[in-house]
């Protein structure tokens, strides 16, 4: 149970032994009704419990339980009423709140003369029983908060749109420095070391292995900076990637002859953009690094869709073998961090039967 449900049953008990107190306390004529102006007066209180969830309801059912103690003998402040229109100005109903107040200021002194038969005396309880002021500060109190939540949001939206830029900013920062300081750097590494390579073979000279060794950095190197410079600045694009996009990724592995398949379990549906957003990255870099480092010939691609969590499962049969710790890299470095901060899990390793699994778990329910 939510801290806002706990909250709203306390003040609709409160209200409702109020109510019946303050009824229990009021000198009127006993009739056959007076047990249902008690029961009006509870329910009247009662019912605000839902009063965030279904403000309208609320709104009928308390105006309906105020004209039915009134009906009964019952002079009581209609206090649940006032809170109704509190509550439905707040959520913005502001017309509604409006209208349900009108019929009930009108319908108060009807309901009045069933219990009192004098006309002039149903009109001063039944403006005893709802002031107009009290209605107006009622609306007026609702309007100012729900005006000062609005002013917050938009405020929030402000900060969050300013800090997204920024980073957006730094990004593009940073992958500018990135190609202004290191991608001239490796370049020439690994050109220098292709053209080492190349003449010692055609002298017919055996290669180093060290040698062998640098040309092969360089090109994972380049093929790394390369990689990071393109998420850097793809994530600044304004329609970000999602699991719409999954299907592409995978053809795209096919392209390169990787015999790769797409599997979804459970009804998809709309996902937080982060989870969705997480969910495309954790595919693209499972791809992406069986066709570096795998040297597979399958690769198959499962997402499912559980009630309250998004599951990834990505599986190669490549070279790693059972028992084995796959090398820290950056790409598994950056699936984690990503899967860490959505309060999910990732486990990463080789399979009983060979190969790869990459296996995440995000949750959806409850990401921020």
């Amino acid at each position: 149970m939510s801290r806002r449900t706990i909250s709203d049953w306390a003040i609709a008990g409160a209200v409702a032994a109020i109510l019946v107190f303050a009824g229990l306390s009021e000198q009127h004529s006993v009739t056959r009704l007076e047990p249902w102006g008690y029961l009006l007066l509870a329910a009247s209180g009662l019912v605000l419990a839902a009063r965030h969830r279904a403000p309208d309801a609320v709104l009928a059912v308390t105006g309906l339980c105020a004209l039915g103690y009134q009906a009964t003998g019952f002079d009581v402040p209609a206090v649940a009423f006032l809170i109704a229109v509190y509550t439905a100005v707040r959520a913005g109903r502001r017309v509604t709140a409006a209208l349900a107040a009108v019929i009930l200021v009108a319908a108060l002194p009807l309901a009045v003369l069933v219990s009192v038969h004098d006309l002039g005396e149903a009109f001063a309880q039944a403006r005893g029983a709802l002031e107009l002021a009290w209605l107006i500060a009622a609306a007026a109190a609702g309007e100012a908060l729900r005006q000062a939540e609005r002013r917050a949001d938009e405020a929030e939206r402000t900060r969050e749109e300013t800090a997204r830029r920024r980073a957006d900013e730094e990004r593009l920062h940073i992958a500018r420095e990135l190609h202004d300081s290191l991608t001239h750097q490796i370049s020439v590494i690994k050109v220098q070391s292709e053209a080492a390579v190349h003449v010692a073979r055609k002298r017919g000279e055996e290669v180093p292995e060290a040698l062998l060794a640098i040309r092969e950095a360089g090109r994972e190197a380049a093929r790394e900076l390369r990689a990071t410079l393109e998420a850097l600045r793809d994530d600044r694009a304004s329609r970000p990637h999602g699991l719409a996009e999954v299907a592409d990724l995978v053809q795209r592995a096919r392209a390169t002859g990787l015999a790769a398949t797409l599997t979804i379990d459970g009804r998809h549906r709309d996902l937080p953009a982060t989870v969705d957003r997480t969910g495309y990255r954790i595919v693209q870099e499972s791809l992406t690094n069986i066709a570096r480092h795998a040297a597979a010939e399958s690769a198959w691609v499962r997402i499912e869709y559980r009630p309250d969590a998004l599951v990834i499962r990505v599986d190669d049969n490549g070279r790693a073998a059972p028992g084995t710790t796959p090398a820290p890299g950056v790409g598994l470095l950056g699936m984690r961090e990503r899967v860490a901060a959505l309060g999910g899990s990732l486990r990463a390793g080789p399979r009983s039967e060979g190969g790869f699994r990459v296996l995440a778990e995000l949750p959806v329910e409850h990401t921020a």
